[in-house]
């Protein structure tokens, strides 16, 4: 069965599943949910722990073994098994299949994963684990739904701050859920239940973000100004690698300009986003940005890309000159205005 990871409390206050399978690429939010399965297991009698991680080095008999050995004094076992890269492989598939349909009445089983590909999700290992355990897929929490998150986990410590510090600690903690987390529990030290005001948010909260290189695209598409400067400088501040940065942004126009094109000979949007295997996050931002866009300039922020380009190469552009850092910020703030 299907559970949602904000309903697993509620789950495990009315019974234990013998398998229970997590997926999801927020570490903080995984190992959150694995901890209260453990403990629900532990209240249970479940004292017995075995922890199996699949690497290269792994066979597929040691989780046969696990979930057949008994225990020394009795007791019921929790068995984990993690699978670090989410792809086990032809036999780690069938191993699950076979795993599923025979548990041990006397294990209780946790396997994680991170979140799978499209692809993957078709598996037929997949589909037995989904029918056999509960299986819990957390989503990212991605930045339009942070300031919510973040006013959830100060309420839950009786704690409250109004949108601008909201706003303010998720700028601060940009791609790095547990930053927010740590800093979330530092202001339940410094500062008593109640009202948080801006300032005692300013003193407390550190700049912990961590700025990904291929979340430019989520700021650039949304039109997100602000966004965008603070990512691109903070790029920069870290010591990315401009081509890699130029390579991210170039590929975001060239897909935008491929879709554009195919909307111009009357395709529908829909259909050129699963052409071109567009999904999540970015498939719900890319069709207020394709109105917002031009398809004239699109073909101009290609050239200027190229443009670019020669500058991170020593090759100076008349319309160019300048920081290629500035050019780049230039383009992306273009893409992001719609002009």
């Amino acid at each position: 069965m299907q559970l949602r990871h904000d309903s697993l409390d509620a789950h495990l206050g009315k019974s234990l599943a013998p398998l229970y399978v997590i997926a999801s690429d927020e570490h903080l939010l995984a190992l959150e949910a694995a901890d209260k399965i453990r403990r629900s297991a532990r209240a249970n009698g479940y004292t017995e722990r075995e922890v199996l991680v699949v690497e290269r080095s792994f066979k597929w008999g040691e989780l046969l073994a696990a979930n057949q050995s008994q225990s020394l004094f009795g007791d019921k076992k929790l068995i984990e098994l993690r699978i670090p890269t989410g792809k086990p492989g032809k036999d780690g598939g069938q191993a699950l299949q076979d795993y599923a349909a025979n548990l041990s009445p006397d294990n209780l089983t946790i396997i994680s994963l991170p979140k799978l590909d499209w692809a993957t999700q078709k598996a037929a290992w997949v589909g037995a684990l989904q029918q056999a355990a509960v299986y819990i897929d957390i989503p990212l929490v991605e930045r339009p739904q942070l300031p919510g998150w973040i006013g959830n986990r100060l309420a839950a410590q009786q704690q409250s701050a109004d949108r601008p510090c909201l706003d303010f600690i998720a700028d601060r903690v940009e791609g790095n859920l547990l930053a927010a987390h740590q800093e979330i529990q530092k202001l339940a030290l410094l500062y008593p239940a109640g009202q948080l005001s801006f300032e005692q948010v300013q003193d407390a909260v550190l700049n912990v973000a961590r700025y990904d290189v291929f979340k430019l695209n989520e700021a650039m598409l949304s039109g997100d100004i602000a966004r965008l400067t603070r990512m691109m400088e903070g790029l920069k501040g870290e010591g990315e690698a401009l081509p890699l940065v130029l390579w991210a942004v170039t590929e975001e126009i060239r897909t935008l300009l491929k879709l554009k094109s195919g909307m111009a000979q009357g395709k529908p949007v829909g259909a050129l986003l699963k052409e071109y295997r567009i999904w999540g996050p970015r498939e719900r931002l890319m069709e207020p940005a394709l109105r917002r866009i031009s398809l004239a300039a699109l073909e101009q922020a290609l050239q200027e890309a190229a443009l670019v380009d020669r500058m991170v190469k020593g090759l100076r552009a008349r319309s160019f000159a300048g920081d290629p850092w500035d050019a780049l910020l230039q383009l992306g703030l273009k893409l992001a205005r719609g002009r």
